[in-house]
């Protein structure tokens, strides 16, 4: 696999998991709304996908170590992924009620998050397990501070 493909797909793919579904979590639970958890979707493909992107640009940079095409493939790969994978949460707003629409898309994004974590491990040689229980712990992390963070701020705003 093209280095610049895994640096962005990579990436992206992991940027857009969390990011999106912390976000999802922290919005509902601050405001309980099917219109503000979908803006916060379309926002994070959109303004943190094209920032995620440049940021990775930047950093291919700075390593002094890429050719022209390999920073501009990183960048582009990484817009791709974080808006395909930050997109993908919005059909279970379309399909179920809030509350269930935010249990699917963490039951989603754990699956692509472990799937990916799982070939990462297979590609590196090492065992899948604690990858995958690292990267998802991680995840868990971020939800769970995302939903105490809203549901502070719902009490007392």
């Amino acid at each position: 696999m093209r280095e610049s493909l895994k640096v962005g797909v990579s990436f992206g793919m992991t940027s857009g998991i969390i990011t999106t579904l912390g976000l999802m979590v922290g919005l509902e639970s601050g405001t309980g709304s099917r219109i503000a958890v979908l803006s916060g979707i379309l926002t994070i493909a959109v303004a943190d996908a094209f920032s995620d992107a440049l940021g990775i640009h930047m950093s291919e940079e700075s390593e002094n170590r890429h050719s022209a095409r390999e920073i501009w493939e990183s960048t582009v790969f990484t817009f791709l992924a974080k808006f395909l994978f930050a997109s993908s949460f919005i059909l279970p707003l379309f399909l179920f009620r809030l509350t269930t629409a935010i249990i699917v898309a963490i039951a989603w994004g754990f699956f692509l998050l472990g799937g990916f974590s799982f070939l990462l491990a297979r590609a590196e040689k090492v065992r899948p397990l604690p990858v995958i229980a690292e990267h998802v712990l991680i995840a868990g992390a971020v939800i769970l501070i995302s939903q105490g963070v809203g549901s502070l701020i719902h009490r007392f705003l």
